[in-house]
């Protein structure tokens, strides 16, 4: 008798790897946002290699690793969000279309965080303010960011009777349903 499968592989262990270095690095950097020196600096910079590494990962790793898979166009998503409020989303095996949207603006904080934070540290800024009032406002738009990624796959999991955290862990979902979208 065969074995039912119960789950397929969906995240690779590169995107798991870099999400979940990602976590650290950004929890590792605003515990030591207040501390003077160069740790703080040197986290931003792996922070930022990291989103590097996850761009180029969307080339060339598998087919939920690429932006193409999960970004939808922004009539496609709005759709999805209605059906989301009225309880009958379907379930996505990647991204659905606003996890997609926020592994992007959640990417493009840490793009403009590593910026601006080198940017105040040239001839040109040095000293100034404003820069550091506009790290700081990203900073904290990321960490806003953050809970609604958190809460949005607190509420996917609910709705869809899955638990996506231990997805991202083990890079497995369980296996599509007719209604599912691939």
């Amino acid at each position: 008798m065969k074995n039912k499968q119960t789950d397929v592989p969906v995240w690779d262990l590169p995107v798991r790897l870099i999400h979940w270095a990602q976590v650290c690095a950004i929890a590792a950097a605003w515990i030591t946002s207040g501390i003077t020196g160069e740790v703080h600096e040197y986290i931003g910079y792996g922070a930022g290699a990291l989103m590097l590494l996850r761009l180029v990962w969307s080339g060339i790793g598998n087919r939920y690793a690429s932006f193409a898979q999960f970004l939808k166009s922004p009539s496609a998503t709005l759709a999805y969000l209605r059906l989301v409020i009225t309880s009958k989303a379907p379930r996505y095996i990647g991204h659905n279309p606003l996890g997609g949207w926020m592994a992007v603006a959640l990417l493009s904080c840490v793009g403009l965080l590593v910026l601006t934070g080198w940017a105040m540290g040239t001839d040109m800024l040095w000293g100034y303010a404003w820069p550091v009032r506009v790290h700081v406002t990203i900073a904290w738009a990321m960490l806003g960011l953050i809970g609604l990624h958190l809460l949005g796959v607190m509420f996917t999991s609910w709705q869809h009777r899955e638990n996506l955290a231990r997805a991202m862990i083990s890079g497995k979902k369980p296996v599509p349903g007719p209604d599912d979208i691939d």
